[in-house]
């Protein structure tokens, strides 16, 4: 009976594997002869800034085939918002076209109306012929010479000038553009007769199919902007060998006068009383409060970065590579899911370590500290999306596959790593003994508090990578292409050292004035960039994008704020376990008795 049930479950995990998967992109690895059907899918409309806000490409009243067919698409795809259907253009193989009629069409007052506000919003079109991105505008508005918005003329393009590059049998490049001449005005609210045409150009090429994607990446290689990449990572190294620099001198010499001093006082008669942080040896290993939180919280964290190492690697060895549709998605999810044990058995491990008694309570706090929010922003914006009837609302069939993946994946693992976690048997690793009443804490100056220390420890990490989001927010909210993985993974690098290093010079500084209550000040303290970055999401909406409306803001905020939570739960990992590496080895230095 188990067998059956083990193999049921496997059954379904493959399933549910193979919808996940992305399946081989149409046409990517097709050879054509002279006048082959090639794929060309309709794939959505929207804003042009805001990149959330899109809608399904037959939503406005284009010319429409007879039977309108959808592409199957993978998760990845769907939660990137594509819904891929047949366009109405035929552009087979080496078979130029010239002003050939898609449709001749009345438009009602309410489809002008329609269109006129798609153009007044700067709507953008995208299809996919042979797995190659084609974008264009819906149409202008002419405000010349005009100050006043009503006196301004809208016009819709009725004319697609197709104009493809191939080299021998396969496909290499498209562009598409629409002929200026070829306008309707759409500015009053009267039926319109149009004839929506469209011509196709062939053309050969000695560019290699095996680089036809690389035209995608050259904006982000510009010298330019590559001068602005390196001058980044100078900045950051800089401020990485500068903090290290002096923190590595301050501590280094701090140190070794304090171990000298308190090698003296050993010697010494004992009637001389001790200050610093060896006069709180007996509190400093003193277990914290809401320990179960924690170690949920370092479960979590642990998990995050190793799916961000995970994604790294796939980044560098050319996984996502731009317009693979989904493939980011796709990983995340199915990596989280993987990943999930190592939360499990961190979370157990550490919570049985602080002699924790109740751990499944634990394991599942552990589950749903992070899954916990992301699950109830995910309902509220996907009820903004179905309201808005946009691509982002996602279908039932997905949402239901999701839910699989947690419950026959994330979960299982999770609770197969708390009992592995649990059953490791493992101590905590306290070189000095706890004493059995807690030393008082003497009275602090305000800047020795949590609050400024959080300040104080995420501005220097912040600081090291603020140059570096601008670009990776204009990829992830905006129509820039970021490849240039190689300098984001040295920026990674470079914040895990800072933040490892301020928040071990502020556990340091923390214990000498005799504040033994470092355990969650050394997590808050590293994941506060976390913070930082979501303020830097205040800045950038509103002054270094276009983006308006209350669903591009909504999703703008609430997935950032995912995000960045994310960050604080891994950043709060990082700088915790440096700390605990640094004030293990400082009490290891000397006699504690």
């Amino acid at each position: 009976m188990k067998k059956k049930m083990t193999v049921t479950c496997y059954v379904v995990v493959l399933i549910i594997l193979c919808y996940v998967l992305p399946a081989r992109s149409d046409g990517s690895d097709h050879k054509y002869k002279a006048g082959d059907p090639v794929p060309l899918y309709a794939n959505k409309v929207g804003p042009f800034h805001n990149p959330s806000e899109t809608y399904r490409f037959f939503d406005l009243p284009f010319c429409a085939p007879a039977l309108v067919k959808e592409k199957k698409e993978a998760l990845g795809e769907v939660l990137n918002g594509d819904r891929l259907v047949s366009a109405p253009y035929k552009l087979d193989f080496m078979y130029d076209k010239d002003s050939e009629i898609v449709c001749k069409k009345k438009l009602s007052k309410e489809e002008v109306s329609q269109f006129r506000s798609a153009v007044a919003k700067d709507y953008y079109f995208q299809m996919y012929y042979d797995d190659l991105p084609i974008w264009g505008f819906l149409g202008k508005v002419d405000k010349d010479g005009k100050s006043d918005p009503s006196e301004y003329k809208y016009y819709l393009f009725k004319h697609l000038h197709f104009e493809i590059f191939y080299n021998n049998d396969r496909v290499v490049e498209i562009n598409a553009r629409t002929d200026p001449n070829a306008l309707v005005d759409i500015t009053e609210d009267k039926e319109v007769d149009v004839d929506f045409i469209y011509s196709v150009k062939w053309k050969e090429t000695t560019t290699p199919f095996e680089k036809r994607m690389e035209k995608y990446s050259q904006s982000s290689s510009l010298p330019h902007h590559l001068e602005i990449h390196w001058f980044s990572i100078i900045n950051s190294c800089v401020t990485v060998l500068l903090l290290t620099g002096f923190l590595a001198t301050i501590l280094m010499r701090v140190l070794k006068n304090d171990f000298v001093k308190y090698a003296h006082d050993e010697e010494a008669a004992d009637d001389q009383e001790e200050s610093g942080w060896k006069y709180i040896h007996g509190d400093v290993f003193r277990y914290p409060k809401y320990k179960s939180l924690l170690a949920a919280a370092l479960g979590s964290g642990t998990q995050l970065f190793t799916l961000t190492i995970f994604i790294f690697v796939l980044a560098l060895v050319g996984v996502f590579y731009p317009y693979n549709r989904g493939a980011l998605f796709t990983a995340l999810v199915v990596i989280y899911a993987l990943t999930s044990g190592i939360s499990g058995y961190t979370a157990a491990l550490f919570y049985c370590q602080l002699e924790g008694t109740n751990w499944v309570r634990n394991l599942i706090l552990t589950g749903g500290l992070f899954c916990g929010p992301l699950f109830l922003t995910f309902c509220f914006l996907n009820s903004v999306a179905i309201g808005y009837s946009a691509t982002a609302a996602l279908p039932f069939g997905t949402i239901v596959v999701i839910f699989l993946i947690w419950a026959l994946v994330t979960s299982p693992l999770l609770v197969l790593g708390g009992i592995a976690g649990k059953n490791s048997k493992a101590e905590f690793q306290a070189p000095c003994r706890t004493t059995k009443y807690p030393r008082e804490i003497p009275s602090l100056p305000w800047y020795r508090g949590t609050l400024p220390q959080m300040a104080m420890a995420g501005f220097l990490p912040f600081s090291a990578i603020y140059i570096e989001l601008y670009y990776i927010f204009a990829s992830v909210w905006g129509h820039r292409i970021y490849t240039i993985y190689s300098i984001l993974f040295i920026v990674f690098i470079i914040l895990l050292i800072v933040t490892a290093f301020i928040t071990v010079a502020l556990t340091y500084f923390q214990l000498a004035a005799e504040d033994h209550e470092w355990w969650w000040r050394a997590f808050l303290c590293g994941g506060s960039s976390g913070l930082f970055i979501y303020g830097y999401c205040l800045y950038y909406y509103y002054a270094r994008s276009d983006m308006t409306g209350f669903m591009q803001t909504s999703f703008f905020f609430g997935y950032m704020a995912c995000i960045c939570y994310g960050f604080f739960l891994m950043l709060g990992n990082v700088g915790f376990r440096a700390a605990l590496f640094f004030v293990r080895h400082i009490y290891r230095s000397i006699k504690c008795e």
